[in-house]
């Protein structure tokens, strides 16, 4: 069982083996197998599928790694259930080969050992692709060397950051650490004990931006983001003295200076662009330009810059100029991410995730921007909050969720009750329904519904961004058209044959696949299948029936056509999007998974973004023109994970695009 990542993880030269060692990986997959211990020894290591040389060996810890994760005993006679399941028992060598392997087991109690061999092995590995990748890289004479560089720097960091560090502390030293702190703090004079903003009643609130915290400054279009991120990055380098590095995928790095000389020189930031400037606003100019040329403050344009480039560029920042003093983001929903996942909120979670490790492993502050859906605009009051940064729909507070033990509750019952860490179903990677955990549910204010009506019968009201599971990713209720199949349960419908297929979309990839690795097309395929079999295999209209994707699966063969030919899921054809005008909406959380079933409906959850502080910027004149607050702006702190949360105003200087202090009374 082979795989394309297989082949290509092999080096180039093929007279060298890659380090491996395949009687620890038996040894450790054996320990698994005999003692819960050892699969807390391989969770620590952070072992997974890759790490394993032999690829049968990944497939036999993924099994043994998913009943665990469901709280299942593993031992040989489960493990060959789940392979079974899967379809990919026979392919390993059926349950003798579980058994051979737990016999040879030397001792379980040294599965930590074990797990340490598999994963420093596969580090030397993935460390040996990398180095033959860089040096095609340079071979390949890339007209930007310095970017070839950043990008070798950061596969190597990508290559690191997988190490297993011991962040076990005893109590006693950070207590002597705290201690040491709070000396230091009660020795200075301001109350602002963190990086100051410059915005004097927000750093009254915040205390100052703190070390490895990272911050959300969110709004809609036109509402003075980046000026604000400005404004606090250049109070840091020039009156604190601390570097900055601001990370902008929007604009230029010229663009970005203009910026900063109009507001710090106090000039009508159209005189800039057109360069028409009166004797008296050129001197101004210039002390602006003597005063910046001094700051510590570093711009990065590039647009595609990930978040391990940002890691690699800061840590090269800080070995030549210190500790940083801030980092800015400019902005959240522009940057994209190193792999595939499985939505846009998904990916949105883990970048800022990962800007949430960086912010911990520079011991800096990270300040984000982050666009709001113009979803707001759609409410009387449109002050932004916690429920617009989320990435997700809602649903009516009568929608119905099936528990893990199979009954049910609804979504505005869970609210009312503030029920948090209620037992779900939910559907894992394979398609199959297991026990999740929804944290809690939250309303999200008054928003537009849409009936979702499905062939079975079935039917859920959600906003227009509620994504629902389709064969090809999440899909967000407006894009839904008639014909469209989704994810909703199998269970409880009385199915025909002819109904219960996987949709048509699968022929291009079973296509691809056919033609990769048998050197025929799918229907040339199928008509070998049924002449084998003496019969014929029924190819429905609307799909693939679930018999032939179990005999595709075994021929080509494939992990992700098994899982379709297994799944609890039944993709379910969308009859009509009807519109239900405005209702109080709900949404939840299920860490992990990410989803959950309402109204026997696969139904994508919210995702929590991993912000210490998430600040809103709300103009009330961007919206009424006559407003009585025009020039005026509301710094909402809507979530303090170590403080109070409230609201500033601050004046915004529009020829300037700056944000000023109010004076104090």
């Amino acid at each position: 069982m082979h795989s394309l990542d297989d082949a290509r993880r092999r080096p180039p030269d093929a007279a060298r083996v890659p380090p491996h060692n395949l009687e620890a990986e038996e040894s450790l997959l054996g320990s698994m197998m005999l003692s819960r211990e050892a699969l807390t020894a391989a969770v620590e290591a952070r072992i997974e599928h890759r790490d394993f040389y032999k690829p049968a060996h990944g497939v036999i810890f993924d099994a043994a790694f998913a009943l665990h994760s469901r709280g299942e005993p593993v031992d040989p006679v489960t493990v060959a259930e789940e392979l079974r399941r899967a379809d990919k028992l026979e392919a390993l060598g059926g349950k003798a080969t579980l058994l051979r392997i737990q016999a040879s087991t030397p001792a379980s109690a040294n599965a930590s050992y074990y797990a340490q061999i598999v994963s420093e092995l596969a580090m030397l590995r993935r460390l040996i692709e990398t180095a033959s990748d860089i040096q095609q890289m340079a071979y390949g004479l890339e007209d930007d060397v310095d970017e070839t560089i950043d990008r070798a720097e950061t596969m190597i960091f990508e290559v690191a950051e997988r190490r297993v560090a011991d962040s076990l502390v005893h109590l006693y030293p950070a207590l002597e650490q705290t201690m040491d702190q709070l000396a230091h703090l009660y020795d200075r004079d301001t109350g602002i004990i963190g990086v100051p903003t410059g915005y004097h009643d927000l750093d009254d609130l915040l205390l100052g931006l703190q070390p490895s915290t990272l911050s959300i400054v969110a709004a809609r279009p036109g509402q003075g983001k980046t000026s604000f991120a400005l404004g606090a990055a250049l109070h840091c380098a020039l009156v604190a003295r601390k570097p900055v590095l601001f990370f902008s995928m929007e604009m230029g790095h010229l663009e970005l200076t203009k910026r900063l000389l109009a507001a710090e020189a106090l000039i009508d930031s159209r005189k800039l662009s057109t360069g028409r400037l009166n004797e008296h606003e050129w001197p101004k100019l210039n002390q602006a330009v003597g005063r910046l040329a001094e700051a510590p403050f570093f711009i990065d344009d590039n647009p595609h810059c990930t978040v391990m480039e940002m890691r690699a560029k800061g840590r090269r920042t800080k070995a030549r100029y210190g500790d940083l003093g801030l980092i800015v983001v400019d902005y959240l929903q522009l940057m994209t991410s190193t792999r595939r996942v499985e939505s846009r909120q998904v990916e949105v979670s883990e970048l800022s995730r990962g800007l949430k490790i960086l912010a911990r492993e520079l011991e800096c502050p990270v300040v984000c921007l982050s666009q709001l859906n113009r979803q707001l605009e759609y409410r009387q009051d449109k002050r932004p909050m916690l429920a617009d940064l989320r990435e997700s729909g809602c649903l009516t507070a009568d929608t119905e969720l099936t528990l893990a033990d199979g009954s049910v509750t609804t979504m505005g019952a869970l609210h009312a009750s503030r029920a948090r860490d209620v037992a779900i179903l939910t559907l894992d990677e394979h398609l199959r329904l297991v026990p999740g955990v929804m944290t809690h549910v939250f309303a999200s204010g008054r928003k537009p519904v849409f009936e979702l009506v499905l062939a079975s019968g079935r039917s859920v009201r959600a906003s227009a961004n509620h994504p629902f599971l389709t064969l090809d990713g999440w899909v967000q209720v407006a894009d839904l058209r008639a014909g469209a199949r989704i994810a909703s349960l199998r269970a409880g419908l009385d199915l025909e044959p002819a109904r219960d297929t996987i949709p048509a979309a699968v022929w291009d990839y079973i296509e691809r696949k056919g033609l990769l690795v048998m050197g025929m097309r799918a229907h040339d395929l199928i008509d070998r299948l049924a002449a084998e079999e003496g019969g014929h295999h029924r190819v429905y209209a609307q799909g693939v029936s679930r018999g032939l994707m179990r005999r595709l699966a075994c021929e080509l063969p494939d992990p992700f056509l098994s899982d379709l030919a297994s799944s609890d899921v039944l993709w379910d054809e969308v009859v009509a999007v009807v519109p239900q005008g405005e209702e109080l909406v709900y949404d939840a959380t299920v860490p992990g998974t990410h989803n959950f079933v309402a109204n026997g409906i696969v139904a994508h959850n919210s995702i929590e973004q991993d912000a210490d502080i998430v600040v809103f910027i709300y103009r009330d004149e961007y919206y009424n023109p006559e407003s009585e607050s025009r020039g005026m702006a509301e710094i909402i702190v809507a979530k303090h994970r170590n403080g109070p949360v409230g609201s500033t105003r601050l004046a915004f200087l529009e020829q300037y695009t700056k944000f000023a202090n109010l004076a104090r009374e």
